[in-house]
């Protein structure tokens, strides 16, 4: 079985289900990287994981790890910090910067970072259209002024949200941001968060394997509706304003 190059304007995928039993969910290979491609990407639940010789390389992940927004869990400690903790976390206030952090930020086992200036350039495009979406935790300095703490960002095409890449420059921030923010998304109409990689992090807040094929299915539901009200502004503040 060779793997697909998928050629430029056609943005069709295969089916990936024999990549996921023959090439490590190697799906595909593209010489673009653009909103088009992006979201016929993301409906298939496939993904872009990183790029070479000019060449971007899309994969799909089996059994997927989501997050259900209504079984979202919160530990004791992170409760705490919630109620307690001066704060503020916004959705699509700095995208810019949280998509360089994100990039900027280690991570264990990898040699550099998947999301290449080619990435950054695309997803921030993919932003200007509306499917994707930044959240920020800020946190007041010794004058009070906020200063960006944390954040995520991610894909959203229809009643589903796609997660991307997250980062801390402060203890908790991320946790925060994430913690304040899936239950906004449901609030926006969010039914289902696509978390791809299964985490010890992850799990604490709740999630959970699903089978591609059950994955396959919900997305084709959940992507064709609308979100009750946009995603945008401030989400919540605690002991500051924005």
């Amino acid at each position: 079985m060779t793997i697909a190059f998928l050629p430029p304007d056609d943005y069709h995928f295969p089916d990936p289900t024999p990549a996921l039993l023959h090439h490590d969910g190697l799906v595909g290979i593209s010489a673009d990287l653009n909103v088009g491609r992006l979201l016929s990407a993301y409906r298939s639940g496939i993904f872009p994981w990183f790029s070479q010789n000019g060449y971007f390389y899309w994969f799909a992940t089996a059994p997927r790890t989501v997050l259900l927004p209504a079984k979202l869990h919160i530990g004791k400690s992170l409760a705490k910090t919630l109620r307690n903790k001066p704060y503020c976390v916004t959705a699509n206030q700095a995208f810019g910067e949280v998509i360089a952090h994100c990039a900027a930020t280690p991570r264990p086992h990898q040699d550099g970072t998947w999301i290449a200036p080619e990435f950054q350039t695309a997803y921030t495009a993919l932003h200007k259209a509306g499917h994707a979406h930044s959240f920020e935790c800020w946190y007041p300095d010794e004058e009070g002024r906020l200063k960006l703490a944390g954040g995520f960002y991610g894909v959203q095409i229809g009643r589903v949200f796609y997660g991307e890449s997250m980062f801390a420059l402060a203890p908790d921030a991320s946790k925060i941001a994430f913690a304040v923010a899936v239950p906004y998304l449901a609030e926006c109409g969010i039914e289902l968060i696509d978390c791809q990689q299964d985490t010890d992090h992850l799990k604490r807040f709740g999630s959970e394997q699903m089978d591609f094929e059950d994955f396959q299915t919900a997305l084709k539901q959940k992507n064709a509706q609308a979100l009750v009200r946009p995603i945008g502004g401030v989400v919540r503040e605690r002991g500051v304003s924005f």
